[in-house]
């Protein structure tokens, strides 16, 4: 049977970014959502107990970057071992290989935009700032670091530069609002993207005290 509990199994406890705290999440809110959208909960369930379930662990791999598609493979593996008709594996490997905001395969479907919005409500608000701070520490990289100007205006590193959580924050963080598929989603977001705002303009601000940059970020 898939259902949370099975789903433990496939996720560490120890992962602030990809963990199964955060899967827990996930599954809540895109209950919460296909319910309010009237989308086959059935798919967005195996979806999102299966979107992390390989390639996201913290292990400094380049395949983590690309870990929605080797979790949409696993995916498939377990719901033909369910007997799961191949239409309806087929639904939810989109939805996995969807989920991303770096992906390179946009969500198509209902039940893919229900994931992708459940799991981008999760990298907003006080979640989405412990988890990216999370993020940098597992890559080695710090939690604040000034962003050039180069990576400000193009989202480029200039040589030498770490791209700390702040960086992640201007690069992806600021904008996942506007990248929202769903209305109740949208309707969410607004309070979460505060907390997340105003987090990171205040980390920049103490981080620069004293140096004459205590001004405001321009936002998104």
């Amino acid at each position: 049977m898939l259902d949370l509990q099975r789903a433990k199994s496939w996720y560490r406890e120890d992962d602030p970014v990809h963990g199964y705290d955060h899967v827990q999440r996930v599954f809540r809110m895109a209950e919460y959502l296909g319910r309010q959208l009237e989308a086959d909960l059935e798919v967005i369930r195996a979806a999102v107990l299966l979107h992390d379930a390989s390639g996201a662990e913290p292990d400094g791999t380049a395949a983590r970057r690309e870990h929605e598609l080797s979790s949409a493979d696993f995916a498939a593996q377990v719901l033909r071992q369910e007997g799961w008709r191949e239409d309806r594996i087929q639904a939810v490997m989109h939805c996995i290989r969807a989920h991303r905001f770096r992906g390179q395969e946009p969500p198509s479907t209902l039940e893919a935009k229900v994931v992708f919005d459940a799991d981008k409500l999760d990298v907003m608000g006080a979640f989405g700032a412990a988890r990216t701070i999370g993020y940098a520490l597992q890559a080695g990289e710090p939690i604040y670091a000034e962003p050039s100007l180069a990576f400000i205006e193009r989202g480029e590193l200039a040589p030498g530069e770490r791209h700390s959580a702040y960086h992640e924050y201007l690069f992806k963080l600021r904008r996942v609002r506007d990248r929202l598929q769903t209305e109740p989603a949208k309707r969410m977001a607004d309070e979460r993207h505060r907390v997340l705002t105003t987090f990171f303009d205040q980390l920049a601000r103490e981080s620069r005290f004293g140096e004459g940059r205590v001004g405001r970020t321009k936002q998104a």
